[in-house]
């Protein structure tokens, strides 16, 4: 069953900017895995832990470092979630998480779908 949907849309340029703007902002963001990308990817990134606290219901408490989509090379990407975003996709009952990436024309993109059985409380 589909337990939640997020989608994120970034604007590459203004994203790197804004990191450029704020050095110390991209190691709060992302993981050490995750930092030295792509301007394209980087940005991707951001979005697929944007859309993935969107399919989790957008909880406060979430932390950053505890989602990365790492490289996979000649495979479909993937978040690997721990901490806050484990614990969280625990309490909705999630047990799979679909994420889809784009980049083009100056604008990244990413969605995450929630899948499992439900609550489990």
């Amino acid at each position: 069953m589909i337990l939640g949907v997020g989608v994120d849309v970034v604007d590459i340029a203004r994203f790197m900017a804004a990191l450029e703007r704020a050095p110390r902002l991209r190691e709060k963001l992302f993981t050490p895995v995750e930092r030295d990308l792509a301007p394209s990817s980087i940005a991707a990134r951001f979005a697929a832990k944007e859309a993935l606290a969107k399919a989790l219901g957008a909880p406060g408490n979430l932390h950053w470092h505890d989602a990365t989509v790492p490289r996979v090379p000649g495979g479909p990407p993937v978040v690997e979630i721990r901490g806050t975003v484990a614990a969280r996709a625990a309490e909705l009952g999630v047990d799979r998480l679909h994420l889809s990436l784009s980049h083009d024309g100056g604008i990244a993109t990413a969605i995450v779908v929630a899948e499992g059985l439900g609550d489990r409380r």
